[in-house]
Formats: structure tokens, C-alpha cells, sequence
């Protein structure tokens, strides 16, 4: 069982807890995931079954977010699930002063991480040391930010009002630090209430499965997965013939005869499978991901 699968994952489970269960599901422990959700968010989490894990690192990186922030709140994980550290009722805040504040999120942007992330410090994830009350510095990053959209805006003259955004960003973006640099600018704090990833690494909300779907596709035998060469659609291709294919499949560097448009490319036989992903590098095309199901008699 080689491809993807476009699941929606649900509040309260961890990434790793979605791999666990798609491994027990259907019977393989060759499972990956792409982009890390937090255990409160929701939403699109591609997975990658078999020898499609190592095809990951290839996916579309853009994502894109449906965010609510809640203003007037600051808490210690930047979200809900954390503690209340700081209260400031946002009453006075206007949808023209967010529209304002959000121009400065837009683009390149530097970005703290939140303390309560994954992120690593001397073999230590931040939240195992957040957890033990130690206070590290934490580095900016640049981070992009494609589009920042208004959806909705609830509350105004309430004490703690409700924006919900719609975020198109690339990777390494994290969308609390968000929330919490939104407030911090618009000096009231701000956390982030609830979060749904609409779209990512070139899957989207609609056409995703939850868990238990994917259960009952199991003891139907219907599972469907993305095909490799679907999911990597956006990237260009090279059309090798026969002789190319073997001797490519053996780990032999081709040359292409020709300059490609990209430095990565998919690999395809000349019935249109799927052999893999190569990189262009000194005029020769070189094997990065053989597939297993490459035929190399």
C-alpha cells in the first residue's frame, strides 16, 4: 500500500496519535504525516503511507488557516489550553484599528515561536522545558505570510471580541504567535480560540476523511489513497524511455540531454508510472527517491 491520505483530523489528538491510529487501521507501520497540528487545532493532515514517506519533503508547502483570536486574553501557550497570564477587555478595539495592525503581518516577518512548541533547545522540545518553568530565549524566524484575510469580526464593544482570519502562509508559520503578536500590537493581548487548517501541502478540507471513515473503508477494503505521482502534480516531470528507466531505477544518473525548467522532477516511465523524484545537478539527472514498485529487471 503505497500514497496518501487527505485526513481530517480532530480536536484532541496529537499528530502522532492520528499515525498511530491510521498504522493500527489498516495493518502497516510505515506511516508519515506532513505539517504538524496542534491538539486543539482541526482540520487537513496529509499522511503518507509506505514508500510515499519519503516523498513528503516534496508536497506543496503553502497552508492555509482558519483562525478565531481572542482579544483581550494573553496565555502562557499562546491558545486556550494554556493559562491565563494577562487580561486587558478589548471593548474599544475597532475593525479599522485590526485592518491597520494586520498590514504588519504581511509578507516576510520575522516570528518568535511560542514557548510551548516542538521546537528543539540543547535536545530539549521548548515545551518539555516550558513545563519545567524554565525560561529560554527563543529566536526569531522568517516566516511568510501570502495573505492575511478578515472573515468575520464578532464583538465589538465586548470585553474579550472574537476575529476570525483566514491565513494562507508557508511553512514554519505558527499561527498562535500569531494571535499573540496581534494582541500584543493592538495592546490587549490575544490567544488563539480555535484553529481549522483548510488546505495543506496541496490537499484540501473538502475532500478530506476523518478517522472513522477511513475505519469503515478498512473493513470494506475501500481504502483510497492519493497516488504519488497525483499528489506531486505540481512539479514538473521527465519522460524516461526504457533503457533510461533501468538504468535510472539502479541508481544511474541519466543525462537528459536538455536543461529541465526545475531542479527537482518526477521521474516517469514511458507508460506514465510513477519511478520516483530526481534533481537536475551538473547537467545529469540523479536519482533522489527510487520507488519500490520501480521495475529493474
Amino acid at each position: 500500500m503505497i500514497g496518501f491520505l487527505n485526513l481530517n483530523k480532530s480536536t484532541g489528538f496529537t499528530s502522532h496519535d492520528c499515525v498511530a491510529c491510521v498504522r493500527r487501521i489498516l495493518h502497516t507501520k510505515r506511516v508519515g504525516h506532513g505539517g504538524t497540528l496542534d491538539p486543539l487545532a482541526t482540520g487537513v493532515l496529509p499522511i503518507a503511507i509506505g514508500s510515499a514517506t519519503r516523498l513528503l519533503q516534496f508536497l506543496p508547502t503553502p497552508k492555509i488557516y482558519r483562525a478565531t483570536v481572542r482579544l483581550g486574553v494573553a496565555t502562557n501557550t499562546d491558545d486556550l489550553e494554556g493559562e491565563v497570564i494577562q487580561t486587558c477587555p478589548g471593548a474599544s478595539i475597532t475593525r479599522e484599528q485590526i485592518e491597520e495592525a494586520l498590514k504588519a503581518f504581511q509578507g516576510q516577518i520575522q516570528q518568535v515561536p511560542p514557548m510551548y512548541s516542538a521546537i528543539q533547545r540543547n535536545g530539549k522540545r521548548l515545551y518539555e522545558l516550558a513545563r519545567q518553568g524554565k525560561v529560554v530565549e527563543v529566536e526569531p524566524r522568517l516566516v511568510e505570510i501570502h495573505s492575511l484575510k478578515i472573515l468575520d469580526w464578532q464583538g465589538e464593544g465586548l470585553d474579550y471580541p472574537e476575529l476570525t482570519l483566514q491565513i494562507d502562509c508557508g511553512p514554519g508559520t505558527y499561527i498562535r504567535a500569531i494571535a499573540r503578536d496581534l494582541g500584543a500590537a493592538l495592546q490587549v493581548g490575544g490567544t488563539l480560540a480555535e484553529l481549522i487548517r483548510t488546505q495543506s501541502c496541496g490537499f484540501d478540507l473538502d475532500s478530506s476523511i476523518s478517522l472513522s471513515t477511513l475505519e469503515a473503508q478498512a473493513v470494506s477494503d475501500e481504502v483510497s489513497l492519493t497516488e504519488p505521482s497525483v499528489a506531486l502534480g505540481h512539479m514538473s516531470s521527465v519522460t524516461l524511455e526504457e533503457e533510461e528507466a533501468r538504468r535510472w531505477c539502479q541508481g544511474q544518473q541519466i543525462d537528459l540531454g536538455a536543461i529541465p525548467e526545475a531542479e527537482w522532477l518526477r521521474a516517469l516511465g514511458v507508460d506514465g508510472s510513477f519511478l520516483g523524484v530526481g534533481q537536475w545537478h551538473d547537467e545529469r539527472f540523479v536519482p533522489k527517491v527510487v520507488m519500490n514498485s520501480c521495475n529493474t529487471p
